[in-house]
C-alpha cells in the first residue's frame, strides 16, 4: 500500500489577485515536490478554476459553501473583479463567514491523512491598519513607530482607506476583529524576493516574531495564465501581430489592475496625455468611477471625443476593454514601460520581464509599493531600463534550480516545508 502524500491545503481569498498566485504556487510545489495540493474556494470560482488546471494536474479543487445575497451582495458576487471598489471591504466581512466550513474541511482532510496547512488568506492587508502608521501624527510626514528602519512617509501616500478611518468604519472594525487571527500562525510564506525586499522582510520577521520565506516571483507562465479564467478584452494573436508591427522598447502599456479604476475627468485627461505624446501605447479601459464594474464601453461618454477613431486610424495606440493577457503584454519586447496602479502582482511580473515601472496607486497598499519602488529602483530613462533589467536578473536568479544552483527563493520554499514537517511531528509526539 502506498504511503499517503503530504496535503497542502490553499485557500486563498476570493480576489484575481490573490487566486492567481496561489494558482501559480499549487502548480509549482506540484511539479516540484511529492504533495497532494487541495485548492478551497467558493463555488464560482472553483467552477473558473475548473478551466485553469492542466488536464494532467492532481490538484484537487474543493467547494465552500457561499452565498452573497445573504450578505447583503449582488447575486453571484463570489469574487472582487465583478465589485465595484466600494463594496470590496463588504465581501470582506462575508468571508469570515467561511471559517466554520473551512474548518471542518480541515478536520475532515487530517482524519483522512496527515496535512499541512498553507493559509495565507487575506494576508495583503493585515499590517497597513492606521493604528500601526499614524497615531498621534502631528506633521504631514510620520515614521513607524514600530519599525524605524523605515523611510518617513507623506499622508499623501496613504490610501484613503487609512486616511478616512475612525475606528468604527468598516475597514477598521474589520481589521481589528481579524487581524488577532491572522498574525497567530506558524510563518508567513511572501511572494517577494529576498535580495530585493530585505526591509520589508526584516519587519514582518520583527513585528510577527515568526518565520518569514521570500517564496517569489510566484508567477504563471503565460500558458497557464490563458486559461485562468479570464476573458480577454482583445484577442491574443491579434494583440501579437499588432506588438510585433512595433519597434523594440516603443509601447507604452496602461492599466490599473482588476479592481482599480479612475475618474471620467482623469481618463479624458489621461486619453488627452496619450494622444498628444504621438507615442504608441496599449490602454486596458474599465468603466470609470460612479459606472457600473459591469457596463458596456461607452466611448462617448468615457473618451474625448473621436478620440478612438482616430487612435485607431493612426494605428498608434490599442483600446482593450476590461481585461488584457498582461503576462504575454509584458513579456513582448517592443514595451518600453508599464503605467501601473503598482499592485504587487502587477509589479513582479514587470520586474520580471525587466519593464520600468511608471506608478499611479490608488488603494491598499499601492502607495506602499510605490514608494518602495521609487526608493529601491526609482531612476530616470536609460538608467530606469538598466535598473530594471538588474532587478529582472536578480528576480530570475531567485527561482534558479539547475546545475547544482538554487535561488534564495527555492531555498526558502524548501525551508517552509523542512519546518512544516517538524512543527507537524512535533504536534504528533505531543499528542
Amino acid at each position: 500500500m502506498a504511503e499517503p502524500k503530504e496535503n497542502i491545503v490553499m485557500f486563498p481569498f476570493m480576489a484575481q489577485g490573490h487566486i492567481i498566485p496561489f494558482l501559480a504556487l499549487a502548480l509549482h510545489i506540484e511539479k516540484t515536490k511529492s504533495f497532494t495540493i487541495t485548492f478551497v474556494n467558493t463555488p464560482l470560482n472553483i467552477k473558473k478554476l475548473k478551466s485553469s488546471i492542466p488536464p494532467d494536474s492532481s490538484i484537487k479543487l474543493l467547494e465552500i459553501p457561499f452565498n452573497s445575497s445573504d450578505h447583503g451582495l449582488p447575486p453571484n458576487s463570489e469574487n472582487t473583479d465583478i465589485l465595484p471598489y466600494p463594496l470590496i471591504i463588504s465581501l470582506l466581512h462575508a468571508s469570515t463567514s467561511l471559517k466554520p466550513a473551512f474548518k471542518t474541511l480541515i478536520e475532515d482532510i487530517i482524519e483522512e491523512q496527515e496535512a499541512v496547512l498553507v493559509d495565507l488568506v487575506w494576508l495583503a492587508i493585515t499590517l497597513s491598519g492606521q493604528r500601526f502608521l499614524i497615531e498621534g501624527v502631528d506633521s504631514d510626514e510620520f515614521e513607524l513607530k514600530d519599525f524605524k528602519e523605515a523611510s518617513r512617509f507623506h499622508v499623501s501616500q496613504l490610501p484613503l482607506s487609512i486616511l478616512a478611518a475612525d475606528g468604527s468604519d468598516s475597514w477598521s472594525v474589520f481589521q481589528r476583529m481579524n487581524l488577532p487571527a491572522w498574525v497567530d500562525s506558524n510563518g508567513i510564506l511572501f511572494n517577494t524576493v529576498e535580495e530585493f525586499d530585505q526591509l520589508g522582510l526584516m519587519y514582518f520577521r520583527k513585528r510577527l516574531g515568526r518565520p518569514a520565506w521570500a517564496i517569489g516571483p510566484v508567477l504563471l507562465s503565460v500558458d497557464h495564465r490563458a486559461r485562468a479564467g479570464k476573458q480577454s478584452g482583445i484577442s491574443a494573436d491579434f494583440l501579437k501581430n499588432w506588438l510585433d508591427t512595433k519597434p523594440v522598447s516603443s509601447v507604452l502599456y496602461v492599466s490599473f489592475g482588476s479592481n482599480n479604476t479612475i475618474s471620467t475627468s482623469q481618463m479624458m485627461q489621461l486619453a488627452l496625455a496619450l494622444e498628444g505624446s504621438g507615442k504608441n501605447f496599449i490602454w486596458v479601459v474599465r468603466p470609470p468611477i460612479g459606472f457600473d464594474i459591469n457596463s458596456e464601453f461607452k466611448d462617448r461618454e468615457w473618451l474625448p471625443e473621436g478620440f478612438e477613431e482616430r487612435i485607431k486610424d493612426s494605428g498608434r495606440g490599442l483600446l482593450v476593454q476590461k481585461w488584457a493577457p498582461q503576462v504575454e503584454i509584458l513579456s513582448h519586447k517592443s514595451i518600453c514601460a508599464f503605467l501601473s496602479h503598482c499592485g504587487w502582482n502587477s509589479v513582479l511580473e514587470a520586474l520580471n520581464n525587466g519593464v520600468p515601472l511608471l506608478g499611479w496607486a490608488m488603494a491598499g497598499e499601492q502607495f506602499f509599493n510605490v514608494k518602495f519602488l521609487e526608493e529601491r529602483v526609482g531612476e530616470k530613462g536609460k538608467e530606469m531600463r538598466r535598473k530594471a533589467s538588474e532587478v529582472k536578473e536578480m528576480i530570475r536568479n531567485a527561482i534558479r534550480d539547475e546545475d547544482g544552483f538554487k535561488g534564495s527563493s527555492v531555498k526558502e520554499l524548501d525551508d517552509f516545508f523542512q519546518a512544516a514537517m517538524v512543527m507537524r511531528d512535533g504536534a504528533d509526539h505531543k499528542a
